[in-house]
């Protein structure tokens, strides 16, 4: 029984080791900051990830009765952070296959918060608006918007990703200050999880698609959630291809338990004509007892040229 008791004990220390290195984790990739007051001149730009309602569920994790709880709390961050463009992505009541014609989160916010529009937005037959891109009427008007999926065929709508997992895409708007200014390009993007495979063949669309808008003379602004920490070789593509990450610090995704383990996966990126004003911030709080979602919010503020 001798080595029974020395196996229980090594088994324990690892044990240890692990909880230990896990609360590591968990500290360095913590922090909550409030949200700041805007700087004078300055835009203010979001992204959330705020997971899909699935419609057929009505009890249990991302449920009706799950989304009915977490609702205030997603319209209480959209409040707090005041943001003239906020990208969102997994905003889709799902009741299987591509019909997107019920969007909970989006009516709910639009209700509640009559100062903002969407954008990348449609009748679900002909655009896929999962990923809207919500903006301040009072501040921009809306020119042009459009999507392209992560696909061989990147133009046909609802087209399975590259190794035929479920479609995966990036919105996109156009807009024009109101105040006067060039056309700014926010691009909406929402990666695959699990398919590196997929993640950089989906980012090489991306930058071919940015490509395109730099030859243009466009100015860009990327938001969204890209399933990669800072340094990837996702960002490094994007980097090349003439963006700016703005500096995320810590988590942006913590299991829907406030648990922080590895850096941030939701980014904000642009063209070198616009300016970062002050350090990016990740909302990390509960509002009324609940998490929004399973992702923290990120936000920053830009000067545009």
């Amino acid at each position: 029984m001798r080595w029974m008791t020395k196996a229980l004990a090594v088994i324990g220390a690892l044990l240890m080791a692990l909880a230990l290195a896990a609360c590591g984790l968990h500290l360095a990739n913590s922090g909550t900051s409030p949200v700041p007051d805007r700087p004078p001149g300055a835009w203010r730009v979001a992204t959330h990830n705020v997971h899909y309602i699935l419609l057929r569920r009505p009890e249990g994790s991302w449920s009706v009765a799950d989304w009915e709880r977490r609702r205030p709390a997603l319209d209480a961050a959209f409040k707090a952070i005041e943001a003239d463009i906020f990208a969102f992505q997994e905003m889709e009541s799902f009741a299987g296959g591509d019909d997107a014609s019920v969007n909970l989160a989006l009516d709910y916010l639009l209700e509640r918060n009559p100062d903002y529009a969407a954008a990348a937005v449609g009748d679900w037959r002909r655009f896929p608006s999962t990923q809207p891109i919500l903006y301040r009427k009072g501040r921009l008007r809306l020119v042009d918007q459009g999507w392209f999926f992560f696909s061989e065929t990147p133009d046909v709508i609802y087209s399975r990703t590259f190794d035929g997992s479920y479609p995966a895409f990036a919105s996109w708007a156009a807009f024009v200050p109101e105040e006067g200014g060039p056309e700014v390009h926010v691009l909406n993007v929402h990666l695959d999880y699990s398919s590196r495979t997929n993640r950089a063949r989906s980012v090489a669309l991306v930058r071919e698609r940015v490509a395109g808008l730099l030859e243009a003379g466009r100015t860009v602004i990327l938001l969204g959630d890209l399933n990669e920490r800072a340094g990837s070789d996702v960002h490094r593509s994007l980097e090349q291809a003439g963006l700016r990450f703005a500096p995320v610090e810590g988590a942006t995704y913590h299991f829907n338990r406030g648990i922080n383990l590895f850096g941030a996966i939701d980014h904000v990126a642009t063209t070198a004509d616009v300016e970062l004003v002050g350090e990016p911030v990740v909302l990390r709080q509960r509002f009324g007892g609940a998490w929004p979602s399973d992702h923290y919010p990120v936000v920053a503020d830009v000067r545009l040229p």
